[in-house]
């Protein structure tokens, strides 16, 4: 199947992002909504706040950490 330019112009600018997702990926090998586990070394303060927070709003500790930096 051939696609004229008008139409590959439309294509474009309708799916922009998962383009550029894909772009994205070509160059890193990683998508923008994969998850990876990471080691950090909080202090204590830190931690218990998070697991308070964490009983309070009844969400995971990385997803209130990755809601607090979107």
């Amino acid at each position: 199947m051939r696609f004229d330019e008008k139409t590959i112009k439309k294509m474009m600018n309708k799916y922009k992002d998962s383009f550029d997702m894909l772009e994205e990926y070509d160059k890193t090998h990683e998508l923008p909504f994969q998850r990876k586990r990471i080691d950090v070394t909080l202090s204590v303060r830190t931690i218990n706040k998070l697991k308070k927070l964490k009983e309070e709003s009844g969400k995971p500790i990385s997803r209130l950490i990755e809601e607090r930096f979107e």
